[in-house]
């Protein structure tokens, strides 16, 4: 059995469903807010999602799906004054409770915790949505149980590029053979991968599947519990949930 030196986890899709009842809900309140006639339904979403990072997918938008608009002069600062609105209002729907973590992830958490085995996160998003949902799906002192968090703008290029992972395991003091790696997207396969990450566990949701999963080492539906174990993209089922165990044999 491989060693593991550290569990790596990424936040949207993969910790929890946050996209479309989270992120889609707070970016169309800042639209309003803003007196903007835009409304990002879930279809228009799940395309917008091809551009990592809000602010990017804001330009994306307009680039691609709302020429008509006249930007403002500085369109950098517009972006931005919506994507801190965003987050503002992410944050109210997580203390509200709407987006619970994915099955399997909190028990693979405390059996990582309780093996000593470090955990981390490499995301796109930023710091104060990790924040807001770690510390309301799983109290306010988990932020604590990651020893290093690489997220929004802390690199220069965002998913596909390897760089966040490359950041969290330069701060780790270790190598990509000796992590397992958690995604829910081709986009944060290709970005673990890259980075020298050989094992790569993709769970699936509503706006991933059928992406190119290629490079991943297991694709299910979910991580599992006993009760409920997850199916590989191939329909067959496990016949235990994900747990340390099983990802030392990847």
């Amino acid at each position: 059995m491989a060693a593991i030196d550290a569990l790596i986890f990424d936040v949207d899709g993969t910790l929890a469903d946050t996209e479309r009842d989270g992120h889609r809900v707070a970016f169309n309140r800042a639209f309003a807010d803003a007196g903007l006639d835009w409304d990002w339904d879930a279809d228009l979403y799940g395309k917008l999602l091809s551009v990592t990072g809000g602010k990017e997918r804001i330009k994306h938008y307009l680039r691609e799906f709302n020429q008509a608009f006249e930007a403002p002069d500085d369109l950098d600062a517009f972006v931005a004054g919506l994507h801190a609105a965003k987050t503002a209002h992410y944050k109210a729907l997580m203390n509200e409770g709407r987006v619970p973590l994915r099955p399997g992830v909190e028990r693979l958490l405390q059996e990582a915790r309780t093996a000593g085995i470090p955990l981390a996160i490499a995301t796109t998003t930023t710091m104060d949505n990790v924040t807001s949902l770690i510390e309301n799906t799983l109290g306010s002192d988990a932020i604590g149980w990651f020893a290093e968090i690489g997220a929004g703008d802390i690199v220069p290029r965002k998913k596909p590029a390897p760089d966040i992972y490359d950041w969290v395991l330069q701060r780790l003091g270790t190598s990509g053979d000796r992590v397992v790696a958690f995604e829910d997207s081709g986009h944060g396969v290709t970005s673990a991968a890259d980075a020298g990450i050989d094992r790569i566990v993709v769970t699936t949701n509503d706006y991933t599947q059928g992406q190119d999963f290629s490079r991943a080492s297991l694709v299910l539906d979910q991580l599992g519990e006993p009760g409920a174990l997850p199916y590989a993209a191939t329909g067959t089922r496990l016949d235990r949930p994900v747990d340390l165990d099983l990802l030392a044999t990847l």
